[in-house]
């Protein structure tokens, strides 16, 4: 899409509601080393630094910053950014953002926040970890070239996406813009190599320019979800916990109980 003739400012507010999950098995004895461990993982200085990155990535520049860690859990951090005085090139084209390992380094009127929200299962010692990070822009930028960041960011078992653009602006000739970049599926922002690894189901009303993506990894490995050694296990156990890990995250994915 050519670049918009505007009148006065782009008025156009695009956000992007991002949760991810990561569940781990840690029984009864341990849940409380997990706990700390998720609050250690993910405190709020780690989640500013990660909250920073993403305004570098889609050209922001950071006003404001205030944060906290809670008792007995948690951290939330919140971020007034404004657009920078120069937009990286193809801010809006539909293509994946950076890596972690690539990242680039300015947002007014527009925030980015982070709440994390550890819990654990009751009678089953799963534990689920959940961060909602929300990204709402206005002006050119986008927060769409965050997504590889993010997902990389966290140790990502369940992505549930929501973006956004609402509101309009107006051309020179007077004529009303509700969007100002081509988008037919969050997924386009996401590199091929994170596509490989999970399972994605899209919900869009293009209508209303509203798109919804949720993802789930294809591929588990108990190892990465045990607080303690594999090997201490039967092989009964770790099927029974397998069987746990799969159900929680079907359950998240699908927005359903299914026991």
């Amino acid at each position: 899409m050519s670049k918009l003739q505007l009148h006065g400012f782009n008025n156009l507010t695009k956000s992007l509601s991002f949760n991810i999950y990561d569940v781990c098995y840690a029984p009864k004895e341990q849940e409380k080393a997990y706990i700390e461990y998720i609050d250690e993982a993910y405190n709020a200085k780690r989640l500013t630094q990660i909250l920073k990155d993403v305004a570098n990535i889609i050209g922001a520049q950071i006003l404001n910053i205030a944060h906290q860690d809670y008792d007995p859990q948690g951290a939330s951090v919140t971020m007034l950014i404004s657009e920078g005085a120069v937009i990286p090139a193809g801010m809006n084209s539909e293509s994946p953002g950076p890596l972690p390992d690539t990242i680039l380094a300015h947002l007014d009127k527009s925030h980015i926040t982070v709440h994390t929200y550890p819990e654990s299962h009751p009678d089953t010692d799963i534990c689920t970890f959940r961060a909602d990070i929300d990204v709402s822009t206005c002006g050119q930028i986008s927060p769409l070239k965050a997504l590889n960041y993010l997902i990389h960011s966290f140790e990502s078992d369940i992505v549930i996406m929501d973006y956004r653009v609402r509101g309009f602006t107006r051309d020179i000739s007077g004529e009303k813009h509700y969007i100002d970049h081509k988008i037919n599926s969050i997924q386009n922002y996401i590199a091929e190599s994170t596509k490989e690894l999970y399972q994605m189901i899209d919900v869009n009303v293009y209508q209303e320019n509203i798109f919804h993506t949720k993802m789930m990894l294809k591929e588990t490995e108990l190892e990465n979800y045990l607080f303690e050694k594999e090997s201490n296990f039967s092989e009964d156990e770790k099927l029974e916990i397998q069987d746990q890990l799969q159900e929680e995250m079907a359950e998240i994915f699908y927005g359903r109980n299914f026991s």
